[in-house]
């Protein structure tokens, strides 16, 4: 299957006109951009929103519990029958739409989760700091909170990214394209190395596109957040009491 599947990526065909891997990589990246865009634009303000003011934390868990137990196959056909007969488009709309809701419900939980939990665990006594220097709400917010919530913060668009990508797949169950297409085509065909192959290529994306977040994430938070470039080395438990005993009692 491996030499099927090596052998099936290497062919020149498959790489070229529009069922070739370019203009589907293209698609499943549109679809899966404009899930997460959406997704931040509801998920960051509702989450710094909640950890911010300590308000509205059982939404958090509602929401997160609910969504994560959503079946998306059940709920793409669920929304197609309810949404597209009332779409009037020549182009993709009426399946579209449909997929990028499912898309964005599935991506909200990790982005909002993660953004509530970095601002609430921002420790009181710099807050306390901030508000003690003279700042205000949205001044602590942005100066202070965002800041030090950052790591939590990336790891929730890291996460929800990811699932977006590896469930954009299920866009060409409802005729649309992506990476999808070879998974359905090739079970409908019987081309085994077809579905591995794509099942692959989908693989490498979402590690590739965690690779450049991550590289985002280590420019974007600060070195004193991070850790990087510390030079401070933490000790051992043994080190420690090692220390400890050779200390002089007072």
């Amino acid at each position: 299957m491996i030499s099927d599947v090596w052998n099936w990526l290497t062919t020149a065909s498959h790489w070229q006109g529009p069922d070739g891997v370019p203009i589907h990589l293209k698609e499943h990246l549109q679809y899966s951009l404009i899930a997460l865009v959406i997704a931040a634009a509801i998920a960051l303000p509702l989450g710094l929103l909640i950890g911010h003011t300590g308000r509205g934390s059982f939404v958090v868990v509602a929401v997160a519990n609910s969504f994560r137990a959503l079946p998306t196959v059940g709920l793409l056909t669920f929304f197609v029958i309810l949404i597209s007969p009332h779409i009037h488009s020549t182009g993709n709309a009426t399946y579209l739409i449909p997929s990028e809701i499912v898309l964005v419900l599935l991506a909200i939980p990790s982005m909002l989760t993660s953004t509530y939990a970095g601002v609430s665990a921002v420790d009181p006594a710099v807050r306390d700091a901030a508000r003690g220097m003279g700042m205000r709400g949205m001044q602590t917010l942005w100066q202070v909170e965002v800041p030090n919530a950052l790591p939590l913060i990336f790891s929730g668009v890291r996460s929800s990214f990811l699932q977006v990508i590896a469930t954009a797949t299920i866009t060409a169950y409802v005729s649309l394209g992506g990476l999808g297409r070879y998974l359905i085509d090739g079970l409908a065909q019987q081309d085994y190395p077809q579905m591995a192959s794509g099942a692959v290529l989908v693989a490498l994306l979402a590690m590739l596109i965690d690779l450049v977040l991550a590289v985002i994430q280590r420019y974007a938070v600060s070195r004193g957040i991070s850790g990087r470039y510390s030079t401070k080395r933490i000790l051992d438990p043994a080190e420690q009491q090692a220390l400890l005993s050779a200390a002089p009692m007072s």
